[in-house]
């Protein structure tokens, strides 16, 4: 589901790390976010923990803690760093250890881990500074998987999705559905690979797909639409229009949907010597 900003157009205008309001908006319902956001396939969480030289995993922008608990399935000792301090109180009453701070400021005190993980938060950090940061954080051999699942719905539930914004009279500074999330997604992907690049001290970055899918109740689906990104700040009017539009457009196709997702994850190696 989106959470880049919206209106891609202004994108050369401000960057996704620069729009701090939207960036710092999830917070203000946590218990809704973490109920609500999909998780990240095993697939994905298996191949990070394979590639990595060690347990230690630092989760950037670890919000309510939805990767962070994954990974500790999977046998991790995971430290969060979020910059909200009400997604970090979620996190930590999950069981996850956060440290309040925004990433690119956050200190690691001479401490070194195995990976840095951050799922679907690295467009809200300096693509540059974050990769810095990431290093001076990774032992030698220690991985960057930067992650995102990028929503695909079929193109009936797309159409009847962004008819939903187009038909709010009053009108919308957004919709995100209006195209697919793959193109407003690539130029997020390759800043995440050009800022490794320009720090140096990585392997090239690869890039790992894993498709999955998740079926959502009319209910389900709805519960959700105000975690998006850009959504906290509409007028109440707006934000229950657009509600309100969904549950119709989900009533339309049977009162539930199959969202298809690609995870995808851009990743690189912490070189020796660097």
């Amino acid at each position: 589901m989106p959470t880049i900003p919206p209106e891609p157009a202004r994108l050369t205008e401000l960057q996704p790390h620069q729009a701090r309001q939207v960036a710092e908006s999830f917070g203000s319902d946590p218990e809704r976010y973490d109920r609500t956001r999909p998780r990240y396939p095993d697939a994905l969480v298996a191949r990070i923990v394979a590639a990595s030289p060690g347990p230690s995993i630092v989760d950037v922008g670890t919000g309510t803690g939805i990767a962070a608990r994954q990974f500790q399935a999977a046998g991790c000792n995971v430290l969060g760093v979020e910059v909200d301090g009400r997604m970090a109180e979620f996190a930590h009453r999950s069981g996850v250890a956060v440290e309040v701070a925004r990433f690119e400021d956050w200190d690691p005190t001479g401490r070194t881990f195995d990976a840095v993980v951050a799922g679907q938060t690295w467009h809200w950090v300096d693509p540059v500074a974050g990769a810095a940061k990431a290093a001076e954080a990774l032992r030698a051999g220690g991985r960057l998987a930067v992650f995102w699942n990028v929503s695909r719905p079929s193109p009936e539930v797309a159409e009847a999705f962004a008819a939903v914004y187009r038909g709010i009279s009053h009108g919308l500074p957004f919709n995100p559905w209006a195209r697919p999330a793959l193109d407003a997604y690539s130029t997020i992907l390759s800043k995440a690979a050009d800022g490794i690049r320009k720090v140096g001290g990585f392997g090239e970055p690869e890039q790992w797909r894993f498709e999955w899918e998740w079926t959502y109740s009319r209910d389900d689906w709805l519960d959700q639409v105000p975690t998006h990104g850009g959504h906290a700040h509409l007028p109440a009017d707006q934000l229950e229009a657009v509600v309100a539009g969904f549950g119709t457009a989900i009533d339309a196709v049977g009162g539930s949907i199959t969202m298809g997702f690609t995870a995808i994850v851009i990743t690189a190696s912490r070189t020796a010597g660097t």
